[in-house]
């Protein structure tokens, strides 16, 4: 059989053409499985054309249970003063505090300009080595050379989305959508400076007043440098009094002041399925 496979009549031929070729001409020598496990014994199966190969990619779990552990940054468009002009918004994000530790607007994306924006943030909030790992997508300026480099003299550990997974970077996403959807934000800036004195207002805003619904109502900058423990107390404490003036209105138990959680996960492994 291998003799017939290897011949020139039916070199180039599939086991499934030859199969049926000599079914044809009234001969049946086997089945076309039989002829696929003759020739893998040999090691003649493969893919006639070379294919590309896609590496498999890990999902990113990382695990924050404190500011300035896991940062998220990423590169959003900013509509520019003409039709068809953009300038770039970028913002290095603190998952377990949501504060916004480093930002800047620029006209263009360049691994330059995000190696500067980090090396001053992370100077800035104190990082020491080993501490940290920066999470980002798969952009041309987050996978540069110059930024995995200062990566490593900085000590910080990178991460990375798979390929064509938003959700893998969600708490950027997510700043984004709330700096896009605040009702002072323009259909389209005037200029570079104009994007500069928004963003400074607007991150202002977001780091000490907005109420993050993720972080039981407290603001970013309050959970990022530790002051959740004394807000709670004193939130209790006017929740008690509620509670003893009125306690009718509380039917089921009395009230307790919600703590922002104590560990943020992006991507949290998959729970076990039940046997």
């Amino acid at each position: 059989m291998l003799d017939l496979l290897h011949g020139d009549r039916f070199v180039d031929a599939a086991p499934a053409q030859v199969y049926a070729t000599l079914l044809d001409e009234g001969q049946y020598l086997c089945s076309v499985r039989t002829m696929y496990r003759l020739l893998a014994a040999n090691d003649e199966v493969r893919e006639r054309r070379q294919q590309r190969r896609h590496p498999t990619y890990s999902k990113p779990e990382l695990l924050a249970t404190g500011p300035n552990q896991v940062w998220s940054w990423d590169i959003t468009k900013l509509k520019g003063p003409v039709k068809g002009t953009w300038l770039c918004l970028y913002v290095i994000l603190d998952i377990y505090s949501r504060a916004v530790v480093g930002w800047t607007v620029a006209y263009r994306e360049s691994a330059a300009l995000a190696e500067r924006l980090i090396r001053q943030t992370v100077r800035k909030q104190g990082i020491t080595r080993d501490r940290l790992t920066l999470h980002a997508d798969r952009g041309a300026a987050m996978k540069a050379k110059a930024v995995i480099e200062l990566l490593a003299d900085l000590g910080v550990t990178r991460s990375h989305s798979r390929p064509q997974q938003s959700n893998d970077n969600p708490f950027s996403e997510a700043q984004f959508k709330t700096l896009k959807y605040h009702h002072t934000f323009p259909d389209r800036f005037g200029s570079i400076q104009d994007a500069q004195a928004f963003c400074r207002a607007f991150f202002g805003w977001y780091n000490t007043e907005h109420r993050h619904s993720g972080l039981a109502l407290m603001t970013p900058h309050q959970v990022h440098y530790g002051d959740t423990a004394a807000i709670c107390a004193a939130r209790q404490a006017v929740l008690n009094e509620g509670h003893r003036r009125h306690p009718e209105r509380f039917v089921r138990k009395p009230p307790e002041a919600p703590a922002p959680p104590a560990a943020v996960w992006l991507n949290p492994p998959a729970e076990p399925k039940a046997s």
